[in-house]
């Protein structure tokens, strides 16, 4: 059976193979062609290949188990590199808001249109491919850096329909520019999100309410808890962690609260297999007591 980090890795080699089968296809169109919009969907198809080499790389240190210098492991190696990638993608977005803009003033009448749509088509089918199956691991594992990854795939499959339009309508030579611009306008909103979700990760942002919810739903279900408070949450790269106080009989020996805790542990652990839980066992009775500071009670 193969496990969530190999299917991480298998689609990580699966994005640069693809990635660099793109340029290459798009090079070609272009070198034919001209086209502003081809070279959008180049440009972005060279960036993938950095930021897949950037995100395997990443994926390789997130997997690394916890050693003395780093206690709860290197999963925020994938956000990071998320990160990162979003400044290369906004950085291609602007070129091609340039260069759109200057081919708008002096527009080139398109040549070949027929062979590049071809190769175009091609790319799309390729992509679609690749984003299926990073669609797949993405549910299995709830990978950052693939998700980052199959954001700026399907951001490429939305400039290269573009792309097939204006060839298809060559022979407006105002279009092809115009959806050069669309495009450079969809990635820098594609790099706004990848970063808004990699910086969230890495200053250790809430998980997402639904998962917090059935988090509460199956310890509560746990026999003999009087409740819990102080739930704290967060995500780093594959793994998420889980932090609460278990409210517990105040008579109950310390095997029996052990044993109580561990069956939550297991709870939580059939749920979601990557969860890291950290559980403090405090009496009941403490809800009572005025002192006893509860912030963040659920």
């Amino acid at each position: 059976m193969i496990s969530n980090a190999k299917w991480i890795i298998i689609a990580t080699y699966a994005s640069v193979a693809t990635a660099l089968i793109l340029v290459f296809i798009k090079s070609v169109a272009w070198v034919r062609m001209d086209s502003v919009a081809i070279l959008a969907s180049l440009l972005d198809s060279a960036l993938d290949v950095m930021a897949s080499l950037m995100i395997a790389v990443a994926v390789v240190i997130s997997q690394a188990p916890p050693d003395n210098e780093h206690r709860f492991g290197h999963g925020k190696a994938e956000p990071l590199a998320a990160l990162a990638q979003s400044i290369f993608i906004v950085g291609s977005a602007f070129y091609l808001i340039i260069y759109s803009f200057e081919r708008l003033w002096s527009p080139q009448l398109l040549q070949h249109a027929e062979s590049a749509i071809l190769y175009m088509v091609f790319a799309l089918v390729m992509t679609m491919v690749l984003i299926s199956f990073q669609r797949f691991v993405i549910i299995k594992t709830n990978s950052t850096a693939i998700r980052a990854d199959s954001l700026h795939y399907i951001s490429d499959l939305f400039s290269m329909t573009l792309v097939i339009i204006s060839l298809w309508l060559s022979h407006i030579q105002w279009l092809d520019p115009l959806l050069g611009l669309l495009i450079a306008i969809f990635i820098l909103r594609s790099a706004f999100k990848i970063a808004i979700d990699s910086g969230n990760q890495l200053l250790d942002r809430e998980l997402p309410d639904d998962i917090r919810q059935e988090i509460q739903e199956i310890i509560l279900k746990t026999p003999n808890i009087s409740g819990f408070n102080d739930l704290r949450t967060y995500q780093s790269g594959p793994n998420r962690f889980v932090q609460f106080d278990l409210e517990l009989d105040d008579n109950l020996t310390v095997l029996e609260a052990h044993d109580i805790t561990e069956q939550v542990t297991n709870n939580l652990k059939e749920y979601d297999p990557d969860l890291d839980i950290m559980i403090h066992q405090e009496p009941a009775s403490l809800q009572d007591d005025p002192t006893h500071h509860n912030w963040g009670k659920e």
